[in-house]
């Protein structure tokens, strides 16, 4: 429902009202994928850790049969039912997690949502699975709702796939839920296995936004998603997780053939980076999954090639790759601990100088 500014400035009083009144708070962070880009939809192997930005939920209960949303970062307000379409925006990510709630037979009032996020939008970082997960805790909190960690994930999950329509693997939303900044969190996607990793002695990480917006995220997303599913469907396999070698490849055609050799042979590097390893090998992993996500995957961009080859030549900088879908958003490099702020004002400034504007994104600038 769009409203006049009259109406929003009225709506947002009764809202922060409601909150102080009644109102719950619940977060969630966002996450850096280190290892394991592309593989969650095809019951791979990931290694993403939590990033210092979260993404903060006010709810409490609407004085009237609407439910009220709104964005304190995008300065957007949207009122609705549940009953009426899914809405674009921000909000069509809460409006998902009403429905999968629904669906799972809990009835949910309505309700007033004040959303603040330090969760970087369109940089690969997942400030949608951040958003979900922190709005399905709060209403777990609200309404005492039987759901552990795995659950919400799970919802999450669902929400994206049938309400934002982005056909997603569960690795963000498990991140978002489970993950800490101390550690890497390895997750097995099928079984959802998983184990908290120390970092590579030595190392942190440095995650720079490129600047350029996910224009094609989705969308390639999406398509390289069904490449999967049929290079899977021509193997006989129920995913390409049940592939272990490449020359089980040799009977595609050459398009999925790529698809399927950068799924095989990312799960062997995150598979590899969990006997634990030294820096310097992470790094050199971390550096071949970027040239098979730009070679075989095809979801890098000249701006980000850019980006990560100014990284990789950096002192100090044992590898470095683009995080997320792709098409745009962050990269992610692991560096000599202590040295990542040092390390983005020399990258950032070779950066510019190539002709693109980025910025600071992981450790948080002061």
């Amino acid at each position: 429902m769009n409203l006049r500014p009259r109406e929003i400035s009225l709506t947002l009083r009764l809202l922060c009202d409601s909150l102080e009144k009644t109102g719950v708070n619940a977060s969630a962070p966002g996450r850096v994928n280190l290892l394991g880009e592309h593989t969650d939809y095809n019951d791979g192997f990931v290694l993403p850790t939590a990033i210092p930005q979260t993404t903060i939920v006010h709810l409490g209960f609407s004085p009237d049969r609407q439910h009220h949303f709104y964005s304190h970062e995008l300065e957007e307000l949207v009122s609705l039912t549940t009953t009426d379409p899914t809405p674009q925006s921000f909000a069509r990510y809460l409006f998902g997690c009403l429905r999968v709630v629904e669906q799972a037979k809990y009835t949910v009032p309505p309700l007033n949502v004040y959303v603040n996020s330090s969760v970087p939008i369109g940089s690969g970082l997942s400030s949608s699975a951040a958003l979900e997960v922190a709005f399905l805790r709060g209403l777990r909190s609200l309404f005492s709702l039987d759901f552990d960690d795995i659950r919400i994930a799970q919802l999450a999950q669902q929400a994206e796939i049938e309400y934002a329509g982005v056909q997603c693997g569960i690795m963000d939303q498990m991140a978002s839920s489970l993950a800490d900044t101390q550690h890497l969190l390895f997750l097995d996607t099928r079984s959802l296995d998983r184990q908290l990793l120390p970092f590579p002695i030595g190392s942190e990480i440095l995650v720079i936004d490129s600047g350029i917006p996910r224009t094609l995220a989705e969308s390639g997303h999406n398509q390289r998603r069904a490449e999967c599913e049929e290079a899977a469907r021509q193997l006989g396999v129920k995913a390409l997780r049940d592939i272990i070698d490449i020359t089980q490849l040799e009977t595609l055609p050459e398009l999925l053939k790529k698809r399927a050799r950068h799924v095989i042979t990312e799960n062997n590097r995150v598979l590899e980076a969990k006997q634990g390893i030294t820096a310097a090998r992470f790094g050199d992993l971390m550096n071949d999954s970027h040239a098979s996500l730009r070679d075989d995957y095809q979801v890098s961009i000249a701006g980000l090639d850019r980006l990560v080859s100014i990284l990789q030549s950096t002192p100090d900088v044992f590898g470095a790759r683009l995080t997320g879908a792709g098409f745009g958003g962050a990269c992610v490099a692991l560096v000599t601990e202590g040295k990542a702020i040092e390390i983005a004002k020399t990258v950032l400034e070779s950066y510019r100088k190539a002709g693109y504007t980025g910025r600071l994104l992981v450790p948080e600038p002061t």
